[in-house]
């Protein structure tokens, strides 16, 4: 790693296949990034456990794993740029989550507002302290490596600012070693799902995937959410909160298409089955580099098992300095 660049660590939760919000949160920025920092990517495989509880859904995790691994090559995260590795396979992020977990009063942690949301979706009723844990965890995710920044969706801010926190009271109460990290948002924001009432999320299925092949886009942009106040083809049509126009704006490269498209839904000139063909035409376009990359890399499980096991040694020396400087300094370790 490059000693001389400011450090970044984000990743994501291996639950699933990533969608098109998740390359307009934040993978798109990624890309982009990791020739400009030290990016760490981390596949957050303890932060499932807070709603993987049991033997039927832990025991995929590796194989989600490498999955979303495949997800990162194909849209261009590098290996040979960047660290990507697997929080199990780190564990002194355990050691310094317990020691953060003394930071942080139960009332601040339930005050995250994405612990809310995540309860609500998943109709939980009480959390865990897991679940109450995982903006300490995170935080020790973060701080193990002493990112600068923090690439995030609009809606993880707050947890960065549980991050900020944690390093603000360790460094004043024992010795200033942590970075006080920042949130970078991502510039595309939040992705409307393709049911027009939330944002697109795995756990609601609201999503096209970034794994998609054609035919499924094709399906999918079909039943897309569209105006419900336009009855016929011929009425004058909202293109202000369409998901059909937002994903236009997000993922249509012609420019023209779309203002004519846009201009023509308010006159009630077009119809949503044109509408919808050329977003699917553009969806396709937009995917097609990615379904190349991802064909170089499908099924070389052994090689993708490499990049993970190499990316956690890596990470794991990062966090083996930061535990030890962190015992030092509250006198634990002489």
């Amino acid at each position: 790693m490059n000693t001389n660049k400011k450090r970044i660590l984000t990743g994501d939760r291996p639950t699933g296949p990533l969608h098109l919000g998740h390359y307009v949160g934040t993978l798109k920025n990624r890309v982009r990034l990791q020739d400009e920092y030290d990016c760490f990517f981390i596949i957050a495989d303890l932060h499932t456990l807070t709603t993987a509880s049991n033997l039927e859904k832990t025991s995929g995790l590796n194989d989600r794993a490498r999955a979303l691994v495949l997800d990162y090559l194909s849209v261009g995260i590098d290996p040979e740029k960047s660290v990507i590795y697997q929080q199990s396979r780190v564990p002194e992020v355990t050691y310094l989550t317990t020691i953060f977990s003394n930071l942080v009063t139960v009332p601040r942690a339930q005050r995250v507002p994405t612990l809310k949301d995540v309860m609500h979706d998943l109709d939980i009723e009480a959390p865990s302290v897991g679940l109450l844990n995982y903006p300490i965890l995170q935080a020790a995710d973060i701080l193990m490596v002493k990112a600068n920044l923090v690439p995030v969706g609009k809606d993880q801010e707050s947890h960065v600012e549980v991050t900020r926190e944690v390093a603000r009271d360790f460094n004043r109460g024992f010795k200033e070693i942590f970075p006080i990290p920042e949130a970078m948002i991502g510039e595309g924001g939040t992705l409307i799902g393709t049911d027009g009432q939330a944002k697109m999320s795995k756990s609601i299925g609201n999503c096209i995937y970034l794994s998609d092949d054609e035919e499924t886009v094709n399906k999918k942009v079909k039943g897309i959410y569209t105006d419900p106040t336009r009855l016929k083809p011929t009425d004058p049509g909202h293109i202000e909160g369409n998901p059909v126009f937002i994903y236009h704006d997000a993922f249509n490269d012609n420019l023209a298409e779309v203002a004519d498209l846009k201009d023509r839904y308010q006159k009630g000139q077009v119809g949503d089955v044109e509408v919808k063909t050329k977003l699917a035409l553009a969806l396709n376009r937009f995917l097609a580099p990615i379904r190349e990359k991802r064909a170089q890399f499908e099924g070389k499980n052994d090689l993708i098992n490499q990049i993970i096991e190499d990316g956690s040694v890596k990470a794991r020396l990062e966090a083996q300095k930061t535990l030890d400087e962190v015992l030092t300094v509250m006198g634990i370790r002489e």
